[in-house]
């Protein structure tokens, strides 16, 4: 089975311009791949790297939208396979396809240096690019999460985001994106789905939605529409995919 974060490096290097090979090089030195580090079991079980250097990831991490642009991607059937069996949540492959290329180039950079750096320091180095970062930059952070080793270490991070008002950053860890229904404790979850109604986010979108429906978050829903109708706001068309009633319903339709 393919390193899911090798797989994104060669949809990227198929993708990027000729003139984005240089930065393309940079990613390797800034994440490791061109130090020797590949495939070493050690090497993520030290507290610090002497090779990392924040400052250069974070300078060739900004530069992304700069030198690949804001073209679309599209993943061809046998990319979208390929990601889909490297061993990661099911759905990634949507995390990354339609989205724009300099937002590939930096999955693809925390996805390779995530193999590399030890936990302390990626787990510093993600609160960097979040803080630090400007929208599309935490868009490609909180995307890239399903693609890190060790993801349950992300939690905090993730739950922190989904906080914001800004509506794409919330769409980036709350739609098309297997992260939240694969770590997110129930609370969270819960708190992350009542949210997306609020903000007018179909619920369709939110990948494993379906297993993790349970009672709490019916009730929860239904709270929701009843201080809508009394102060007299519509209530979202699909909160029926909340109920558990509706997968009852689902599960026992005779097909025609």
């Amino acid at each position: 089975m393919q390193d899911a974060s090798l797989l994104l490096f060669e949809i990227l290097s198929r993708r990027i311009p000729p003139s984005a090979r240089s930065w393309l090089e940079r990613v390797e030195r800034v994440t490791g791949t061109g130090a020797g580090l590949v495939g070493r079991p050690d090497a993520r079980e030290s507290e610090s790297s002497t090779w990392f250097d924040l400052d250069r990831f974070l300078a060739t991490f900004t530069a992304a939208v700069r030198v690949l642009g804001r073209a679309q991607l599209g993943l061809h059937p046998d990319e979208r396979d390929a990601l889909e069996a490297a061993g990661v949540a099911a759905g990634v492959a949507g995390v990354v396809d339609g989205r724009a290329l300099d937002e590939l180039g930096r999955v693809t950079m925390l996805a390779q240096v995530s193999r590399r750096l030890p936990a302390p320091e990626l787990e510093s180095l993600l609160r960097v690019c979040y803080e630090q970062g400007d929208g599309r930059e935490r868009q490609a952070l909180l995307r890239a999460l399903p693609f890190l080793t060790e993801g349950e270490r992300f939690v905090p991070l993730a739950v922190e985001a989904c906080r914001t008002n800004e509506l794409p950053i919330f769409e980036a860890i709350a739609c098309d994106n297997p992260y939240p229904a694969a770590y997110f404790p129930d609370l969270n979850f819960n708190q992350l789905v009542l949210k997306a109604m609020f903000m007018g986010v179909a619920l369709a979108r939110i990948i494993g939605l379906d297993r993790r429906r349970s009672g709490e978050l019916a009730r929860m829903a239904e709270d929701f529409a009843s201080e809508r109708r009394a102060a007299g706001r519509s209530v979202p068309a699909d909160i029926g995919l909340l109920s558990l009633d509706h997968e009852r319903e689902r599960a026992t339709r005779i097909p025609e």
